[in-house]
């Protein structure tokens, strides 16, 4: 928990549209569901990480008849990061590769989150590897405020 707190605050500080909590960070965004991804997605790529697939969930639940607002996922990461944390603790595999959530909510806002690198190391009880989450939470950080602002 102690851990948790100054992550916490420095997420919380780093934008105003953002929002932190014990499991998600959430930037609300100045674009569209889609371009926001767009603007991910280029980033992320131009800084060397590795995109591994992009779902369009409205999509997808059109294609079955259903309805839903706006919601994409990029799943996308560093081998050479993410090795680490799972040398540190295997289980985080299971979050692996890192995720982010782009989608419209009820008041037509747009948010873009992504799971708490403090609150994976508190789930899987990862030890001794400060020095990478802090890398994964930086990056994840400059990745989301560069794609949800103007």
């Amino acid at each position: 928990m102690k851990n948790l707190i100054p992550t916490g605050m420095v997420l919380l500080c780093t934008s105003f549209s953002s929002v932190a909590s014990e499991g998600l960070v959430k930037y609300q965004s100045h674009h569209s569901v889609k371009e926001t991804a767009d603007r991910f997605e280029s980033i992320a790529k131009s800084k060397g990480l590795t995109l591994f697939s992009r779902i369009d969930h409205q999509k997808n639940a059109s294609a079955v008849g259903l309805e839903l607002r706006p919601t994409e996922v990029i799943i996308f990461g560093n081998p050479k990061v993410g090795t680490l944390l799972m040398q540190c603790a295997q289980d985080v595999a299971i979050d692996l590769p890192q995720k982010v959530l782009v989608s419209e909510d009820a008041n037509n806002k747009v948010w873009l989150s992504y799971n708490n690198p403090s609150y994976l190391m508190k789930r899987h009880d990862i030890r001794g590897c400060d020095e990478v989450i802090n890398k994964v939470s930086g990056i994840l950080s400059n990745l989301s405020e560069l794609a949800v602002n103007k």
